[in-house]
């Protein structure tokens, strides 16, 4: 992943693109306009320069925030990819408007979610149970779409540090099923990053 200005030359992305750079990643968590709506425009026409590249636009966003988020990237160019779960904030639950709209847009195939940073979107302490719920609904609405991180090394941490070895072991209660488990951890990174 880079994170590029919108004036990016073709050369640039064409040296990154060798170097093997497969997308861009925008936070919008605190630097949204003074509005609080993202700059689709600009978005878009990145993303229609980095179409051919067969990249993808990866959004830091607070989808709780965004009630119509499946109708702002309905006809977005290239895929997209929602950090840690959808980065809702603490105590929102899978009812949420925007959750919901995140869920519907993951069900086109043309979105992906990070299942990280629980303890980024928990009202609690390790294990966060208040996130499994959220992590069983995005596996179960589209877990070919569905990648899994540590999100280490944990910046902007506002809890106490996560254990990594704990945190790899929240995966049982989040995806119980091994061949669903072993489809995000490897068949779906592979895809969506090209690896081969």
């Amino acid at each position: 992943m880079a994170v590029v200005d919108h004036s990016v030359s073709v050369e640039e992305l064409d040296r990154l693109t060798k170097a093997g750079i497969r997308g861009v990643r925008f936070n919008f968590v605190d630097v949204a306009d003074s509005q609080g709506e993202l700059p689709l425009e600009n978005l878009k026409h990145l993303a229609e320069r980095i179409k051919p590249l067969q990249w993808h636009v990866e959004l830091l966003v607070h989808v709780d925030r965004l009630p119509d988020f499946d109708e702002l990237f309905a006809d977005f160019p290239v895929d997209i990819v929602v950090g840690h779960m959808g980065n809702m904030r603490p105590a929102q639950d899978v009812n949420a408007p925007g959750f919901q709209a995140l869920l519907r847009l993951v069900r086109t195939g043309r979105c992906w979610v990070k299942v990280t940073a629980p303890y980024r979107i928990s009202s609690h302490d390790l294990p966060y149970g208040d996130v499994v719920p959220i992590a069983n609904a995005l596996v179960d609405a589209a877990p070919d779409r569905m990648i899994w991180g540590t999100d280490w090394p944990h910046v902007m941490l506002k809890k106490q540090m996560p254990n990594d070895g704990a945190l790899c072991d929240l995966l049982a209660d989040w995806i119980p099923d091994p061949d669903r488990r072993n489809q995000v951890l490897v068949d779906n990174p592979a895809k969506l990053y090209g690896f081969h």
